[in-house]
């Protein structure tokens, strides 16, 4: 499993923009077959930090998912709700291994 970490600078003054922006990312990466953890977003004072994790089976697996960018409908149109409010400021993305918990022993 690889789990891609994506965090965010955006602009707190469009976090319903950004909120939609996630919402439609959530549904694409579960509909083409991977696992989303979810978006963590802002909740105490004033930031500008956000987060999301989202898994995949393997490395091929995302590839296969992030080859629809720039082509498939939905995740241009995903994509247009970042470009044209401006919510998103920059991001960055980071792959990581899960270490999780063996439930087997609890």
């Amino acid at each position: 499993m690889i789990t891609c970490v994506v965090d965010y600078q955006i602009d707190p003054s469009k976090i319903e923009d950004f909120e939609r922006f996630a919402q439609a990312w959530m549904e694409l990466v579960e509909r083409h077959g991977g696992v989303h953890h979810g978006y963590f977003l802002p909740a105490e004072g004033a930031s500008d930090e956000a987060r999301a994790l989202f898994s995949f089976d393997s490395l091929a697996a995302y590839e296969q998912y992030r080859s629809l960018f720039g082509s498939d409908p939905d995740f241009i149109a995903a994509d247009r709700i970042r470009d044209e409010s401006g919510c998103v400021i920059r991001y960055r993305r980071t792959f990581m291994r899960p270490l999780l918990p063996d439930r087997a022993h609890s």
